[in-house]
């Protein structure tokens, strides 16, 4: 491969770096033909950008990078795709849901601004609330205790009413 195409490859993983909030390494070398396309098409109905890039590349666009990725240099061996998302554990649920294949095999995540290595954090990024769930949860939380002092006032106030009504009907 020529020096200029690996500097446009190295330029393309950077770019989708900055891109994406979140990336999960994983390795998929063998998945056959079929499933393979099962779990791109799975990818790109979710939302998720799946790359296979080679180490020394991926590690070349880590290095160009302002942030810190040293954490993530350790586990750059073998086959490693890259699993490009915004919601945090939607790659999580999809290596979850192939994971009776034992592939993809996750080796480690970059979400929320944190590192996570090894397959055995796989439960943990699939418990992980992306955003909408977050901003979903604190409405809940918010309108439950507006909705319980609203519905006690309403019931108490046909109680008062039903009160004020049989005291007004007796002579």
């Amino acid at each position: 491969m020529k020096k200029e195409d690996k500097k446009l490859i190295i330029e393309q993983i950077a770019a989708n770096l900055q891109e994406y909030e979140n990336f999960y390494l994983t390795d998929i070398a063998t998945l056959n033909a079929a499933k393979t396309s099962t779990l791109r098409r799975e990818c790109s109905k979710q939302g998720i950008k799946l790359l296979m890039v080679k180490n020394t590349l991926l590690q070349k666009a880590f290095e160009s990078l302002e942030r810190d990725y040293s954490e993530l240099y350790p586990i750059l061996k073998g086959n490693t795709a890259i699993m490009f998302s915004n919601v945090a554990n939607a790659p999580a649920k999809l290596i979850d849901k192939f994971k009776a294949n034992k592939v993809p095999a996750l080796k480690g995540a970059y979400v929320q601004e944190s590192f996570f290595i090894g397959g055995d954090t796989l439960q943990d990024l699939v418990n992980i609330k992306s955003k909408t769930e977050l901003i979903g949860d604190v409405i809940g939380l918010l309108q439950s205790p507006a909705k319980n002092v609203i519905s006690a006032l309403q019931s108490g106030g046909n109680t008062i009413h039903g009160v004020l009504k049989t005291l007004s009907e007796r002579e």
